[in-house]
């Protein structure tokens, strides 16, 4: 009762207070009471404003949340099954191991784009093409050495008789009355011989010994033909020969086209001087370049170029070349011609018809494949004023190295400049480091190999050939009366006459373009396909994992962060020890920070409480 009364004076006491409180006055100074205002809305504590970038608290709530909203195939079911763990664990690791496989196949697809593999392919095509360029040699390498080389044939008869008991005849032609060009003397190295070679498993094999410069240093250069052998023989001391001569020397007496080329005819048309470039060989004599300025319209052996041709070989000498022919070579415009490599023969008293189908090549160049669009960017210097080739490449680069080496070039092969051609009259051992060094690069040990690309664009020649005999007995009398000798027999001319013609079959050519395996659409393409088939997503999905790395990340440093604080923040005995100190007289309560009743309405502090009389702590106590 009494208690109760106690409460009834507070609520009554704390009533009158609020009366007052909801009192205003009139304009006129009247005090008026008037309707207390309604309570405002109550502001819930959690309210905040949204940010620009909102985490997850935990990685459970961050990976809940991709599995159910993920669009990867699988990944609802490790949520929807989170109450059977047996199904979690079943899915969970169906998860790992689709996409390890993924992702397996997918190092292998990198593997094989990354070695940029390719296929060729094959088209047909019909235009006017430019006739190909066409050099011929006459295979008189005209002996200006005339006397030294005298010395050196008597010198090969001892070798060959010594060697196989063989009697040359004793008719030989002595040509040496007009050679008026002044010679160096020549030292013939005599211990340079043929030998047959009596080390076990080498009793059918002739070759000759060559040693460095200071003779410590030996090897045999060995053939199992005695032919091959005593050509290769006479062409070392050939070379040495030809080293002394001087560089620009030239038979010009024997170099006019006339003498070889009896007539010409291209296109119906006969041919003009001017399209003929004429060179000497070493080997081959003179050569005579055709380069046509028209294109071929018409296939056929009427549209194409046709040679009635000499073949003396009065100048012949036998063991440099030893078939009686003529060379012929059918090559690209402004190419070297390299008769040793690709070059054919043609036999005196015949009429040979060849057949010309080009093919073009075309490569894609890095990284597909090592090749060169021209000069540009080779680390070679080329030592021929003409296009590009890759045996143009080869040889010099092996002539650069020929001369680092050895310290001398070799002779059929341009020089450098500032050097000079191999004599054992002057490097006693070059032939020792040429054959040498000539073995590493049919081997591909030297460098040349690797400093020396393909032509990106390359166009290459098929041949078809067929021969008849020409002219015949009855028709070689009239035609070549008047240019071969008058009224001889018709076989006497038929031994030095021949007869070419080289024309296109067809004018439809092929080219052989190479393209890649794996481009960047047909690599995405592959990584689609397989992705679809481990996980039936696309590539927004792929972003999804992205976004789910990202935020893993992120939320990983968010924590660490939090925990790094945490280390570091002063103990909780010292921070509860702060907070027991008494407050200030002006501190408001805590429910009122801010001025928000959390009940709502407007935060009003507490009126000061007064001490109580003495008949009042006696009621309360009563």
């Amino acid at each position: 009762m009494e208690s109760g009364w106690g409460t009834g004076w507070g609520h009554t006491k704390f009533a009158s207070w609020m009366q007052v409180r909801a009192m205003a006055l009139t304009p006129g100074g009247s005090p008026k009471l008037q309707e207390a205002q309604p309570p405002l809305p109550p502001l819930p504590e959690d309210r905040r404003q949204e940010r620009l970038v909102e985490l997850h608290t935990s990685f459970r709530e961050l990976f809940t949340f991709f599995c159910t909203n993920a669009t990867i195939h699988g990944t609802i079911r490790l949520v929807c099954s989170s109450h059977n763990r047996l199904k979690t664990a079943s899915w969970g690791l169906l998860f790992v191991g689709a996409l390890a496989a993924l992702y397996w196949q997918f190092g292998l697809l990198f593997e094989q784009y990354w070695r940029y593999p390719v296929i060729m392919t094959v088209s047909v095509h019909s235009e006017r093409k430019l006739f190909p360029s066409v050099t011929l040699c006459d295979m008189n390498p005209h002996r200006s050495a005339c006397h030294h080389l005298q010395v050196l044939d008597e010198f090969a008869r001892e070798n060959i008789h010594s060697l196989y008991k063989f009697n040359f005849s004793e008719d030989r032609d002595v040509l040496c009355a007009g050679d008026r060009v002044p010679l160096p003397a020549f030292y013939l190295d005599r211990t340079i011989r043929l030998q047959r070679l009596s080390q076990p498993g080498d009793q059918n094999k002739v070759g000759f010994r060559l040693c460095n410069s200071t003779g410590g240093d030996c090897f045999y250069r060995a053939h199992s033909s005695g032919v091959t052998a005593a050509r290769e023989w006479y062409h070392f001391h050939y070379v040495n020969i030809l080293a002394l001569l001087p560089t620009a020397h030239e038979d010009s007496h024997r170099s006019h086209r006339g003498h070889f080329i009896f007539s010409c005819q291209f296109d119906g048309q006969d041919c003009q001087a001017r399209y003929f470039q004429t060179v000497h060989h070493p080997t081959y004599g003179s050569c005579y370049t055709f380069n046509g300025i028209s294109a071929t319209q018409h296939p056929g052996i009427t549209h194409g170029i046709s040679l009635v041709l000499r073949a003396e070989q009065q100048d012949q000498v036998p063991l440099l070349s030893t078939e009686a022919s003529i060379k012929v070579m059918i090559h690209g415009r402004d190419h070297t011609p390299f008769l040793e490599h690709q070059g054919f023969s043609v036999r005196p008293g015949t009429e040979t018809t060849i057949g010309i189908r080009e093919d073009e090549v075309h490569r894609l160049g890095s990284p597909y494949s090592h090749c060169t669009r021209g000069a540009e960017g080779v680390d070679v210097q080329l030592l021929y004023n003409a296009s590009y080739t890759l045996q143009t490449c080869l040889v010099s680069c092996f002539q650069q190295l020929m001369v680092e080496t050895c310290s001398c070039g070799y002779y059929f092969y341009p020089l450098p400049s500032g050097a000079e051609y191999c004599s054992y009259t002057r490097h006693p051992g070059w032939g020792h480091c040429f054959y040498r060094l000539y073995g590493d690069l049919g081997t591909h040990r030297l460098a040349c190999a690797s400093r020396c690309p393909r032509p990106c664009r390359e166009s290459s020649y098929k041949l078809s050939a067929g021969t008849s005999r020409w002219p015949s007995s009855k028709s070689a009398v009239s035609p070549l009366r008047s240019g071969v000798g008058g009224g001889h027999a018709g076989g006497s001319h038929r031994s030095h006459v021949a007869k070419v013609n080289i024309f296109y079959q067809e004018l439809n050519y092929r080219t052989v373009d190479e393209t890649p395996i794996y481009s960047v659409p047909q690599l995405l393409s592959a990584m689609g396909s397989l992705w679809s088939l481990w996980f039936g997503s696309s590539v927004l999905s792929v972003l999804e994992l992205l976004e789910l790395l990202l935020d893993a990340i992120a939320l990983a440093l968010l924590l660490g962060c939090r925990w790094l604080r945490r280390v570091q923040a002063p103990s909780p005995e010292a921070a509860t020890g702060a907070s027991r100190g008494a407050p200030e007289a002006n501190q408001l309560p805590t429910d009122c920070r801010n001025d928000i009743n959390p009940q709502g309405g407007t935060c009003q502090p507490h009126p000061p409480q007064r001490s109580r009389e003495p008949w009042q702590e006696s009621l309360l106590k009563s």
